[in-house]
């Protein structure tokens, strides 16, 4: 059963092109991973999917709800680490709040911060508050989860941290959309991969049949990860 469908979307800024007429679904329980150089359309695909951006045409269809974890981690300094993971689900979703506050301790303990919840996000590592970010996320319950680069912000080690989570969800079965830089994570993690270039889809397929295109571009873009 597809969770997301993606038809013909189209999206510019001050009439440069960005996303030329992008279609893609998310089956449930896949992991799809999108991939390409800056500037090709990625991070704006996430955002009009995550109605961040306003997709000038197209259209774009959801079974049930998402959750989003930025890059920068975006938790609210102000709030402890259990409150940034319970103020949507209590504020708009207006559940419970003992049953959100039993959920953000489980998933804290699921996360490896079950002592970290009266702290505050200054007070952690990047990779303790990508994870928190990834705790808020899923309290909402989410059928799909996205993720704009989510290792992008942290440093080798951090980003092992936060690889090992996203593994392990996928163990779990979580649908997941995740834009990213990381090539080697990508091909292990992923069910699908979708190489944008110059807002287009240039190649998609699973991570076999993409490591090992016959495409030019496709070949290009991973030479020059190979050479890092």
């Amino acid at each position: 059963m597809s969770l997301l469908e993606i038809r013909h979307v189209q999206k510019s800024f001050d009439g440069l092109e960005v996303l030329k007429d992008i279609s893609m679904s998310v089956e449930e329980g896949q992991v799809v991973a999108i991939i390409g150089p800056s500037g090709s359309g990625k991070s704006t695909l996430l955002r009009c999917c995550t109605g961040l951006e306003k997709a000038d045409s197209g259209e774009i269809h959801y079974e049930g709800t998402f959750g989003l974890v930025f890059q920068n981690f975006n938790l609210f300094p102000h709030y402890s680490v259990l409150k940034n993971i319970m103020d949507a689900p209590v504020r708009t979703q207006k559940r419970p709040k003992d049953e959100v506050r039993r959920q953000a301790m489980e998933l804290l303990k699921k996360m490896g911060l079950s002592d970290k919840a009266d702290a505050y996000p200054h007070q952690l590592s990047g990779g303790q508050q990508q994870r928190v970010s990834i705790a808020r996320a899923l309290a909402l319950n989410p059928k799909i989860l996205f993720f704009d680069e989510p290792t992008s912000a942290l440093d080798p080690e951090l980003t092992g941290e936060i690889l090992k989570v996203i593994k392990e969800l996928a163990a779990e079965h979580m649908t997941m959309v995740i834009v990213t830089h990381e090539m080697n994570f990508a091909r292990s993690v992923a069910d699908y991969i979708v190489f944008m270039d110059q807002g287009v889809i240039a190649e998609e397929g699973t991570p076999e049949e993409l490591f090992h295109s016959s495409n030019p571009r496709m070949q290009e873009f991973l030479r020059k990860f190979d050479e890092l």
